[in-house]
């Protein structure tokens, strides 16, 4: 009997808003032999299918993933307000939005995992969605107002820094390769601290966002990394935690399990 042929490559499907970082993954994906797809429709597509990772943003990956079968790891929605002080360096809050509103100071507020209203400082909870738009209970995290002199985005797989890249000085994108970077064993060696064991953990693939302020270093938030920009990243090493971070279910282990974000049924 002659051998079975191998299967198929497996598939890295896109959302109908390709973005730089999008076609730097498809590159990428196409380098290593990997199929590429892009879906126009906000939809899984019907029958069978190949797709094996996705790089979208929130609302179309929870419009998809559920019929693609796919498994999509991000943060707690609590993670940053767990963290110590020392690792964050201002005052952050997991609540509510209706708490939220009854804020009477300057804040940064934003949603922990999607983009359901801007993320920035609000002068109070005056500005924040109403009932008519967002349920009560609505999560939110609510931070003291710091200003990052530098920040940065690491693509993390297995508690490893593959790779990263300066996005913002003073608020200003400034984009720069980390090797290039002057503070490169300075973000590595605080990313160590809070990828290290006793800290509350993150996904086994993750982005995570560092950054000076008052003159340390503080974490700026985590992000899921099938919805985020590479930057000056590596789009190989970016590829190599996308495709761990989105991915059939049946292949999340039981560790990255409780890191599941949970099934949507978004509309467009």
């Amino acid at each position: 009997m002659p051998p079975l042929p191998p299967p198929p490559p497996r598939t890295l499907a896109l959302s109908p808003y390709v973005t730089a970082t999008g076609r730097a993954l498809a590159a990428a994906a196409r380098r290593r032999g990997l199929g590429c797809e892009t879906l126009r429709e906000w939809r899984a597509p019907d029958g069978p299918h190949g797709i094996g990772s996705l790089y979208a943003g929130p609302r179309f990956a929870d419009a998809v993933a559920g019929g693609l079968g796919l498994g999509l790891l991000e943060a707690p929605a609590d993670w940053l307000a767990t963290l110590p002080y020392e690792l964050t360096g201002r005052g952050i809050e997991f609540t509510t939005v209706a708490r939220a509103r009854a804020l009477r100071r300057p804040a940064f507020v934003k949603p922990p995992n999607d983009k359901s209203f801007p993320a920035r400082v609000y002068p109070d909870g005056s500005g924040l969605p109403g009932p008519d738009a967002m349920d009560d209970d609505t999560p939110v995290l609510v931070g003291d107002v710091v200003a990052f002199t530098t920040e940065y985005r690491l693509f993390v797989r297995d508690g490893a820094v593959l790779t990263g890249s300066r996005y913002a000085v003073r608020g200003a994108l400034d984009v720069v390769p980390l090797e290039e970077d002057g503070r490169r064993d300075e973000v590595l060696d605080f990313a160590a601290r809070v990828l290290a064991p006793g800290v509350p953990p993150l996904p086994s693939a993750v982005v995570l966002d560092v950054g000076a302020v008052d003159g340390r270093w503080a974490v700026v938030e985590a992000n899921a990394a099938w919805a985020s920009g590479h930057y000056a990243c590596d789009a190989d090493a970016a590829l190599d935690v996308v495709l761990r971070a989105a991915r059939p279910v049946p292949e999340v282990g039981p560790r990255d399990a409780r890191f599941l974000r949970p099934v949507r049924h978004a509309v467009r």
